[in-house]
């Protein structure tokens, strides 16, 4: 479910001989409307829900990690890498997922584009030394064949240049109930929220930090 990278096992600081604390890690979030919690409260969205399942978790490893949510709705690449550095600097992340190029397939940008701003937002974040993910992306089916496999591939692609993990697409099977998709047919309801969070913590964070 991955590309050929694997995460590397959280540190951890010993505080004495028999007792061993797990550091505080930072997980950072560049994501567009769909981890933005569209069209819900804050505290509906996937994020929000992996956190305190990540909080209340009574493995140290996993309480031990913080999600920064800079999500925004109607984010492009262009978009999250312009806002990068500011959120390198203020959050000084461990990890981040890139939850991007959704909204640059919707407007029909060049896939040439997207994979560049992607390069640049994992090289800047590799140069801050935090580990990276990519979120698969997925659009409608109707901007035509050769453009949606060309989408679907820049992000393996990507992945694949830098030895980075790819996630895969968290809306994969969500997406064709419409009983779980609100009325736009591209964000997810509340009730699909638990769902995403369930499925970030065994394809996203469980290998984040390694733990088995």
């Amino acid at each position: 479910m991955f590309s050929t990278a694997s995460y590397a096992a959280i540190d951890q600081s010993t505080s004495t001989a028999s007792n061993t604390q797990t550091e505080t890690q930072t997980v950072l979030i560049l994501g567009d409307s769909l981890s933005a919690a569209y069209g819900l409260i804050q505290e509906e969205g996937w994020v929000s829900l992996l956190q305190n399942m990540l909080s209340q978790s009574a493995d140290p490893t996993l309480s031990s990690l913080t999600l920064i949510n800079a999500s925004i709705s109607g984010e492009t690449t262009d978009g999250g890498l312009a806002r990068l550095a500011r959120l390198l600097t203020q959050h000084n992340p461990d990890h981040i997922l890139i939850e991007l190029g959704g909204n640059d397939g919707l407007q029909g940008h060049s896939i040439k584009k997207l994979k560049n701003n992607l390069r640049a937002i994992v090289k800047q974040s590799q140069s801050a030394n935090v580990q990276v993910a990519i979120q698969q992306m997925q659009i409608p089916t109707n901007y035509g064949a050769r453009y949606n496999r060309m989408f679907i591939s820049a992000f393996s692609d990507v992945a694949d240049e830098f030895d980075v993990p790819l996630v895969p697409f968290f809306l994969a099977d969500i997406a064709l109930n419409p009983e779980l998709m609100q009325n736009d047919g591209i964000h997810p309801t509340a009730e699909a929220q638990p769902m995403i969070a369930e499925f970030m913590l065994t394809h996203w964070i469980t290998p984040l930090v390694a733990l088995y």
